[in-house]
């Protein structure tokens, strides 16, 4: 732990391995930098930026002007002035974060516990083949482009984008590497791909990625036309028995808001924390849009 403040926390044990977790991962596809209390991860090469999070068994205090170091060479590198890290873990980021100018969102970390018994597939997907998708399967470009529709129109609400929609995304919008990198990802063993499918068209999916006996589960979307199915739940839980297969004694995500964690309850998960990223405000003058961060929210 990073401060004296969360000793006492009932988790500690538990949100110590996150950070290992946390600060492992990014490693296997980024450079790092050392800036003091805080590490930066830049990506090598094309795909989704990474960010920068506390350094690992840091101590000491925390100051904007160690935020504002960081931002500065991320503008200097063109990437995203991202942080990322967990409340409990580093409680004196928040401040220095807020001072330095950037926005922080809250985000329920949930875990879910060994003894809980596995939620049957098919018990949620309604009768709708949901699969692990390898490196050579077809279905990989459609479950990997479903996030970036599912997080332009956030939220449970059904809406607007559909197979047309994603159809066009992977024809036109998988130009950034993303398909490549997951492939051998996936070779590695570090990212596995499930999807839920219906009539040979990917409508909801995400990742996990396993690392010494934890996962993360990530980017977990569904095509806004095919919301309120049960179709991220039942994604989820293929995912969870997935990892579990793997050896990961512990399973993890961060949950959009509240109201998704309740979504994520029913599989067995429980909040032990708050994971809070951090960003520039929205602009009030119309810009190009930036390119999307990873996704780090499972939605519906």
């Amino acid at each position: 732990m990073t401060s004296a403040d969360s000793d006492d926390h009932p988790e500690r044990a538990l949100l110590d391995r996150l950070e290992e977790y946390y600060d492992a991962v990014p490693r296997h596809g980024a450079r790092v930098e050392d800036h003091g209390p805080l590490t930066l991860f830049v990506r090598e090469g094309k795909g989704w930026p990474f960010y920068a999070r506390p350094a690992r068994e840091w101590s000491g205090p925390l100051a904007a002007a160690d935020v504002q170091k960081v931002r500065a060479r991320q503008r200097e590198l063109g990437i995203p002035e991202s942080f990322e890290w967990v409340a409990e873990t580093t409680p004196t980021l928040r401040a220095a974060v807020e001072e330095s100018g950037l926005v922080v969102h809250e985000h329920p970390l949930m875990v879910l516990d060994p003894s809980t018994p596995a939620v049957p597939v098919e018990e949620l997907s309604g009768g709708i083949a949901v699969r692990i998708v390898g490196a050579d399967d077809p279905m990989l470009s459609s479950a990997l482009a479903i996030p970036h529709l599912a997080f332009a129109e956030p939220g449970t609400h059904v809406g607007r984008a559909g197979t047309p929609q994603l159809a066009e995304a992977v024809a036109t919008g998988l130009v950034d590497g993303s398909v490549e990198r997951a492939i051998v990802r996936i070779r590695a063993g570090l990212t596995v791909v499930a999807a839920a499918v219906e009539d040979a068209a990917a409508l909801s999916a995400g990742q996990h990625q396993p690392l010494a006996g934890v996962s993360e589960i990530v980017g977990v979307g569904t095509l806004p036309t095919a919301r309120r199915r049960g179709l991220a739940l039942a994604v989820t839980a293929a995912l969870v028995a997935d990892a579990r297969s793997r050896g990961a004694a512990t399973v993890f995500l961060s949950a959009g808001d509240d109201d998704v964690a309740r979504i994520y309850a029913r599989l067995g998960f429980r909040t032990i924390g708050t994971a809070l990223i951090a960003e520039p405000a929205e602009p009030t003058e119309p810009t190009e849009p930036a390119e999307p961060a990873e996704p780090a929210e499972p939605t519906e």
